[in-house]
């Protein structure tokens, strides 16, 4: 544009000046970010969450030799106080701030666009000549601040792309029509047939005889315990099956061809390969937080001509609508549990009432490890299952429980058994009923476990074919059991809604559009900006954003980067965490992992272990060598020696087995190196039962040792942590916490275990000795008054 024509442009309004500049016969506005878009409703969409847009950051143009400032050759060197003083000005503008809105930048982005915009002003020793020609006149008094306001507009776009590209990125995160991601599924007519239940009805077994009788045939289970399971059933039956999980392939067939039949865990599954007959075992953890997501697309995108779908009569509702959305009826099939299952009217209140065929139900480690030594210290031996041991030692313990002819009769066992173990249980006793969930912020909270929980849990007692014709199941407290009946009589609440989770291909679309946001970032905006109908919901993504927090800084392409952070891991397992971030950052060096670097890693071979903290740490590395595995499976030329460890994995299971059947020696030979002095007090990660301990060092100038301290400290760890539960929910259990402390508290150790009269009779002699000195003396005058003089010399 010619110099002669600002002149007539000043006289222009702001807006029809920006039009003219840009060539065309009306301002150019950039589509807002909270802008209408039609869902389902034909309604508006919700406005994005701007606090998740982060700006890219834009440096001041610092000029040099080779650049001139063209802007000042045809005006004049800017006035940079004049200019600070008229963009202050500008950012002040209700009219500004209101086209802003307009073009999709609220307050937040208006604010920090400013101030980008602002900085780059300020700190450029030159900026391009059409700016720096409007700042000019501006500060001569021959244009208007409005006149920035294109310029504000094309910097805020550069820092938040988003902006250019909103309706965009809304198209690519719309999850309202999930049935359309399956195109080979809608080009068939399915049959689903829902068989619904209780535990130990039936309803499996029943969807698993029609999976044989199949040409071919795919199982989705939840674990790989139960894909295993029905991958030995099938070869035994001699209908050659595969077994597909995420750390694993094995082929029925010697020459590693695929067999019609495939057993594997819900993930795992393919939605490209047809089969006459499918089965999605556990229907109802399709409403899981974290997990729902697989049970969906499993239900909506497998190719198969019949879909049998097992689980809870809640779950029956929610499937069918899902189904009439893709035009396919459910067929419902009820069973009714096989065996009688009987809540007794009394709790067990001691582990001397133990009987052949109990299974205590624990919430925690700390409580499975407590209860096992209280249970060995009485003469008996039992087996234990919890849910990060590895599954080969979980088959061998219930082996154990379930064999006739060992004398291991008790099983001590978390929610693990809830599925995946055909165990011969008599009794179920819920040592507690609250355990630590964490909700939909992705928050730990402690609460009464769910009726479908307790179900769950309770009906893996007297299970059909066993020795035992019927269950019982009670509690381990006397003020459990009203709140477990009551909770065993409400109905299952139906399940409300579907998982779903963003597809590696949505987020690459996302990464197109946004290619400098990082991944963790890239996920919250599509989160922020999904729409879900009524059936669904976006499943919990913080694990996925921890791992790409974790490994950002390592270089990696973006499908890699998804791999990587979809890995299955605990991350709060440590050494875990910090494996994966030495493969990933192996893995962008292009190195191969290979044998040798992870046995150094692992520092294998490894020992027995000889205390609980040893046991703990060979559990974490058997969760690498399962990380291990599962990424051999998708990076095959950078994993190469999966076969070398799988045979190290089986060797580290029959380790950790042998640490497992010992685990009352390693209690003892952890508590035995612990500091003298120590006091055992409620556990401050589980406030689950009243036999919960934790041993915490306690200084000898506080007195720990008293008796009397003791029972102090455990009342006062019981009451602060009771104030975390919800008390609505915990009944009885506030009264038992009010209480603890009191009656013998040497009684109550010795009962529970953790005391021996030994113990006893040296803390007695250590204070009678010490009391002597004069070493302690609770709640004497002298030594209050002693200790009120100290604390007003140490305030002044």
């Amino acid at each position: 544009m010619s110099r002669c024509a600002w002149p007539l442009l000043r006289r222009l309004p702001a807006r029809a000046a920006l039009a003219l500049r840009h060539g065309g016969g009306s301002a150019p506005r950039a589509r807002p970010a909270a802008s209408s878009a039609s869902n389902g409703d034909g309604g508006a969409s919700r406005a994005p969450d701007t606090s998740l847009f982060v700006p890219v950051p834009l440096k001041p143009g610092l000029g040099g030799a080779a650049e001139e400032d063209v802007g000042a050759e045809l005006t004049r060197p800017l006035d940079k106080g004049e200019v600070l003083k008229n963009l202050n000005k500008f950012y002040k503008r209700k009219e500004i701030q209101r086209l802003g809105a307009e073009n999709g930048l609220d307050a937040r982005l208006f604010h920090q666009a400013f101030i980008s915009f602002r900085k780059y002003i300020m700190e450029s020793s030159s900026v391009s000549a059409d700016l720096h020609i409007i700042l000019n006149d501006i500060c001569c008094g021959a244009g208007h601040v409005d006149d920035l306001f294109p310029f504000f507009l094309r910097h805020a776009k550069q820092i938040f792309p988003m902006l250019d590209c909103m309706d965009d990125l809304r198209k690519i995160s719309d999850l309202r029509l999930p049935p359309n991601w399956y195109p080979d599924a809608r080009a068939i007519q399915r049959k689903i047939i829902f068989h619904a239940g209780p535990t130990n009805s039936g309803k499996t077994y029943h969807a698993i005889q029609r999976f044989l009788s199949a040409k071919s045939g795919i199982y989705c289970g939840p674990l790989k315990l139960l894909a295993h399971e029905i991958f030995q059933k099938s070869n035994d039956a001699s209908v050659p099956c595969d077994l597909v999980t995420g750390e694993e392939r094995l082929f029925a067939n010697e020459d590693s061809r695929q067999a019609p039949h495939v057993a594997c865990t819900i993930e795992m599954c393919s939605t490209n390969t047809p089969y006459e007959v499918a089965v999605i075992d556990e229907i109802q953890m399709i409403r899981d937080p974290a997990r729902g997501w697989a049970w969906t697309r499993a239900l909506l995108g497998l190719c198969a001509e019949e879909i049998h779908v097992c689980g809870e009569p809640a779950a029956i509702d929610l499937v069918t609508e899902l189904m009439y959305t893709t035009g396919e009826e459910v067929e419902v099939r009820n069973y009714e549990r096989l065996t009688p299952l009987t809540v007794l009217d009394y709790a067990l209140e001691s582990l001397d009432n133990l009987r052949a065929g109990d299974c205590i139900v624990c919430f925690s480690k700390n409580d499975i490890y407590s209860v096992s030594r209280q249970i060995e210290a009485r003469g008996l031996e039992c087996a234990v299952i919890y849910g990060s041991l590895p599954p080969g030692t979980k088959l061998e313990q219930a082996k154990k429980f379930n064999d006739p002819d060992d004398p291991c009769k008790i099983l001590v066992a978390t929610d693990a058994i809830g599925m995946g173990l055909n165990l011969c249980i008599r009794r179920i006793i819920f040592n507690s009923i609250v355990k630590p969930t964490v909700n939909e912020k992705g928050e730990k909270e402690i609460d009464t476990i769910s009726t479908s929980q307790a179900l769950q849990i309770a009906g893996r007692a007297g299970r059909f074919g066993s020795s035992f014709k019927q269950g019982e199941v009670t509690t381990m407290h006397r003020d459990d059991l009203a709140q477990l009946k009551e909770l065993l009589r409400e109905p299952v609440p139906p399940v409300q809604a579907a998982g779903l989770h963003p597809t590696p291909e949505q987020i690459e679309m996302f990464a197109y559009h946004l290619p400098d946001a990082t991944l963790s970032n890239l996920i919250d905006i599509f989160v922020s900006l999904s729409q879900v109908d009524g059936m669904y919901f976006v499943c919990n993504i913080d694990d996925f954003k921890f791992l790409a927090d974790m490994i950002q800084h390592i270089p990696l392409n973006l499908r890699s980067r998804y791999v990587f952070c979809t890995a299955p891991l605990n991350r709060k397992e440590p050494f875990v965490c910090t494996t994966l971030l030495k493969f990933a950052r192996q893995f962008s060096r292009n190195e191969p992992l290979t044998f040798d670097w992870l046995c150094r890693h692992t520092k294998w071979p490894l020992a027995a272990p000889k205390n609980i903290k040893e046991l703990v740490h060979l559990e974490a590395v058997h969760d690498v060598f399962d990380l291990y595995l599962w990424l051999s499976y998708r990076f095959m030329d950078m994993f190469p020696d999966a076969a070398l460890v799988r045979d190290i994995q089986k060797k580290l299971d029959d380790i950790i087995q042998i640490g497992v059947c010992n685990i009352t020696k390693l209690i003892r030979a952890s508590q035995s190196a612990a500091a003298p002095g120590t006091a055992e007090v409620v556990s401050e990660d589980f406030p689950l039962s009243g036999t919960q301990r934790e041993p915490r060092a306690v200084s000898e100038r506080q007195g720990a040792a008293s008796t009397e301290a003791l029972s102090v400290a455990v009342e006062a760890a019981g009451l602060r942590r009771a104030k975390n539960v919800r008390p609505s929910r915990l009944g009885g259990r506030q009264e038992e916490l009010k209480s603890y402390g009191r009656g013998s508290l040497a009684n109550r150790l010795l009962r529970e275990g953790l005391l021996t009269q030994e113990m006893l009779r040296q803390l007695e002699s250590e204070w009678q000795d010490q009391h002597r000195n004069g070493r302690y003396g609770f709640g004497s005058k002298r030594d209050d008054q002693h200790s009120s003089k100290e604390t007003r010399k140490k305030r002044k």
